[in-house]
């Protein structure tokens, strides 16, 4: 069998059983994708749900438990030995669900991070996972695109692919339809494009010819595989935080069980205690309750439709500072319409307007009901497709009679120069009579600067220095009216040779001006002034004229006054100069990706966290370069959505704000992870170490300290991470980025509130045991005082600026019920015959139990009944909330 760059073209479709016009019908991909499987190469094997519940023994602080539980069988205390192992058997099930949700939440994110491909089903032009595409598909490709698969050309227009990966040439390569000889090398198969190269310029058509392991990339597979395990830089410093705390608590466990034998203590029942003392007092569920933190409130980015590429991101958006966004698309609805034409031929200029176009119309009916499109005003039989500034032209245009299908029956298209952002031109050539006219549409001023006449209505006339200057003013009022103003030009050529380029550009006859409108979307003001109020300066991009760029800045509220800085003097300054400028500007004009790049380095320099969007492939470098890169999921290339940290699927500026948002409050409740763990785990320390340096009985035995680390350490840590963000979250300024996630008086307050735990459990164990209730009843008391000071902490974690009535009790019901469950769980180990002797506690009476909650709640109480009598206007409450 010929290799695939060798077969006529003709002979190819028929072996694949496809259409080059139509593509294949989804019936045909369903049945192909079961017959050649999915095309992507094969993952690394994920942990099944055993292995994970496996993982949870290997532990080292684990194994030492059943190493204790294996010793207290042969000393034959049984009771002990059961109660041990069915705890760890219940904290390896917690950890298991910890770990096993975190990473499905992870594989979820990382299907939607999934890369997807354009391609032509029965004539509906549709996009879908790059995972099912199938041979015979016809892939659709465009500049900046990913190619997903080995294919064909069919058509080309101008087509150049970056193929390094593959072949090391460094070179975009020329892409070419005709069909080459078999010996042709891999660099040499112009008329293929493989899996994995990236599209630089030009567009095309090809049928899918290989996938997934058949494809040139599957077959170097092997070159291709990463380590895919990330972690945020708050993760790593938490894992060394982790080793430290390991080796403090072993210390003093170690002090604790010297001082109980230096006192004549029995020394199983110590070194049980040391033992369980030093596995409830290492948080080694910090890294996972953190990993599951981050999936989860990725996840909640997701359903407000920012999806997050890395998850360092998560961090950083806390931090940000700075938004730059694009003006087209993300702070307006990218919906344009046609308001204005300034031409003496406007049937000329519509023509144009129609011919020089890539969007799609189509007659409306079921078929392609699901898609995005744009119905013609006042026509319900018309549709559009494609880019939206096209598309209101392709519209206007069959409004006026002008449809392009019949159009294109009298001057069929013979080539295409396809736009891009450094020539703000595009260009398609038509046969023209006996000839071949080139039509143009673009930037006003780059088109002006190409035109050597205008056409009047009736001829054409040389475009002179007064001409020039009165259209220069007709654009400067159109943009004047916050409208998108393009040109359309033409030029008559005797024929086409070789082929369309971008130097046929010149010479040309200027035929008027057309004004869109894009109204600003719904909601993106509020977003800006939320922005202000968080600290947080939003800076408008545009390619736009510097009018048009003004008159929606006023709109949107952004601070004009201080100027608006153009592609030509981001040009004219040197880099010192524009970090200067940097800090008073809030507009840029007419600037080019390669702007983007300067400003954001500039911004960087004065010390602010930058997000900036994009969704060229030229805009790739600026976006990797911020410290927030965020690509566009509708209008984005594959490129721009690699580059970047965050994707963005409505391309809407208020989901932005949305995700900077989500980015605060999931490092908030880190932050309240870390406060509840560590203070909690600090008093059950200070409880043990304290009551042997008073030279007391253990006032804790060890099956009840590995009980509380079960009750405490679990539902309630979990539900923590579900809190969502308190109501002043944007009212405060970013934090800085390299701020100790123990900043802004953190230690302090788990020091205190772990001390107060530890000093108030010895000091009611001391009050039981010296009452004459016995040792028995002193340790339930101590038991039961414990649990309830940390089911009390963990809603005085839920804010540090603010009580937890002003926040809202009952706000996050997920922690309500924790709680609830796990008070539950404490009550049952106390009044359960069974449990109640195995954990060796005793039944309390009512005036017990109200003194411990007196001593675990008194404080948190007495701040509801202040909050319930009306006292909300103090701000001492507040405070007095914040020292707890």
């Amino acid at each position: 069998m010929q290799p695939w760059h060798a077969r006529p073209l003709a002979d190819l479709i028929a072996y694949l059983k496809t259409d080059p016009v139509t593509g294949l019908a989804p019936a045909q991909a369903r049945q192909r994708q079961l017959e050649y499987g999915r095309n992507e190469l094969p993952a690394r094997r994920k942990k099944s749900a055993l292995q994970v519940f496996a993982a949870q023994f290997q532990d080292f602080m684990v194994l030492v438990l059943l190493t204790a539980a294996l010793l207290s069988t042969l000393l034959g205390e049984w009771n002990d030995a059961v109660t041990i192992l069915a705890i760890v058997i219940l904290n390896a099930a917690l950890g298991f669900f910890q770990e096993y949700r975190a990473e499905r939440s992870l594989a979820a994110l990382k299907q939607l991070n999934a890369p997807r491909a354009r391609c032509r089903r029965r004539e509906l032009e549709v996009e879908v996972p790059a995972a099912e595409l199938v041979p015979g598909d016809l892939l659709l490709l465009a500049a900046g695109d990913r190619v997903a698969a080995d294919a064909r050309l069919v058509k080309s227009w101008d087509l150049a692919c970056d193929e390094s990966l593959l072949t090391g040439e460094s070179l975009p390569v020329a892409k070419e339809v005709r069909e080459l000889p078999p010996a042709a090398a891999l660099a040499e198969r112009r008329n293929m494009v493989f899996a994995g190269s990236l599209v630089t310029r030009g567009k095309a058509e090809a049928v899918v010819v290989a996938t997934g392991l058949r494809t040139e990339m599957g077959q170097i597979a092997r070159f291709l595989k990463r380590d895919t395990g990330e972690f945020t830089p708050l993760q790593r410093r938490l894992d060394q935080l982790g080793r430290l705390l390991v080796a403090g608590c072993i210390a003093i466990c170690a002090v604790v069980v010297f001082l109980g034998l230096r006192r004549g203590g029995p020394p199983l029942e110590l070194v049980m205690a040391g033992i369980s003392l030093a596995v409830a007092a290492i948080p080694e569920g910090l890294p996972a309750v953190v990993t599951l933190a981050l999936a989860v409130g990725v996840q909640r980015m997701v359903r407000r439709q920012a999806i997050v590429r890395r998850l360092p991101a998560v961090e950083t958006l806390g931090c940000t500072t700075v938004i730059c966004a694009d003006k087209t698309g993300t702070l307006t609805e990218n919906r344009m319409s046609l308001r204005r034409i300034e031409a003496e031929d406007r049937e000329l200029a519509l023509t144009i307007g129609a011919l020089c176009n890539n969007a799609v119309l189509t007659r409306a009916g079921p078929a392609v009901a699901n898609l995005w499109r744009r119905r013609l005003e006042g026509e319900e039989k018309w549709m559009a497709t494609g880019d939206p500034t096209e598309a209101a032209l392709l519209t206007a245009a069959a409004a006026a009679g002008l449809v392009r299908g019949f159009l294109e029956q009298e001057h069929p298209r013979l080539g295409e120069v396809p736009f891009d952002s450094d020539r703000k031109l595009m260009s398609t050539a038509h046969r023209w009579g006996a000839g071949v006219r080139l039509l143009v549409k673009g930037a006003p001023d780059v088109v002006l600067e190409r035109c050597r006449a205008y056409h009047d209505g009736r001829q054409v006339r040389p475009l002179d220095a007064g001409a020039r200057k009165a259209w220069l003013g007709r654009n400067e009022a159109l943009a004047g009216q916050a409208l998108r103003v393009l040109a359309v030009a033409y030029r008559d050529l005797p024929d086409l040779e070789p082929k369309a380029g971008p130097e046929l550009e010149n010479e040309l006859v200027f035929v008027g001006l057309v004004g869109l409108s894009d109204p600003p979307r719904p909601g993106v003001r509020e977003a800006i002034a939320r922005c202000r109020r968080a600290g947080i300066k939003t800076v408008m991009i545009t390619g736009d004229h510097q009018a048009t760029a003004v008159a929606i800045a006023k709109e949107l509220g952004l601070p004009w006054e201080n100027g608006v800085a153009t592609g030509a003097e981001l040009e004219s300054w040197s880099q010192r100069e524009l970090e200067e400028k940097v800090e008073r500007l809030s507009v840029y004009a007419r600037v080019s990706p390669r702007h983007k790049l300067r400003i954001v380095r500039a911004l960087k320099r004065r010390g602010h966290v930058v997000a900036m969007t994009g969704d060229g492939i030229n805009d790739a470098p600026a976006i990797k370069e911020a410290d927030i890169g965020v690509a566009m999921g509708q209008s984005g290339t594959a490129v721009a959505k690699e580059a970047a940290a965050m994707v963005i699927q409505d391309d809407n500026f208020t989901t932005i704000v949305a995700a900077v948002e989500e980015g605060r409050a999931i490092y908030d409740n880190i932050r309240k992870f870390i406060r509840y763990l560590l203070a909690c785990n600090i008093g059950e320390v200070v409880t043990m170490l304290l009551a042997a340096l008073l030279e007391m009985p253990l006032p804790l035995l060890p099956t009840q300290i590995l009980w509380v680390n079960l009750v405490t350490d679990g539902l309630p840590a979990l539900a923590l991470g579900l809190d969502p963000p308190t109501a002043d979250i944007m009212e405060r300024a970013p934090r800085h980025p390299g701020e100790s996630v123990f900043s802004r008086g953190l230690a302090r307050k788990i020091l205190l509130r772990g001390l107060t735990i530890g000093v108030f459990t010895v000091a009611v164990f001391m009050l039981g045991l010296y009452g004459g209730g016995g040792l028995p009843l002193a340790r339930t008391l101590a038991f039961t005082v414990l649990v309830l000071q940390q089911l009390f902490h963990v809603h005085e974690c839920r804010s540090e600026t603010r009580s937890v009535f002003a926040v809202g009790l009952f706000s996050n019901p997920y922690l309500f019920g924790a709680t609830a469950v796990s008070f539950g769980m404490q009550w049952a180990v106390l009044y359960h015959p069974v449990l109640s002797r195995v954990f060796a506690t005793a039944a309390l009476t009512g005036r017990e139990w109200a003194l411990l909650l007196l001593v675990a709640g008194g404080s948190f109480l007495g701040r509801g009944l202040l909050w319930a009598s009306g006292w909300t206007e103090k701000r001492q409450l507040d405070i007095m909330g914040n020292n707890t």
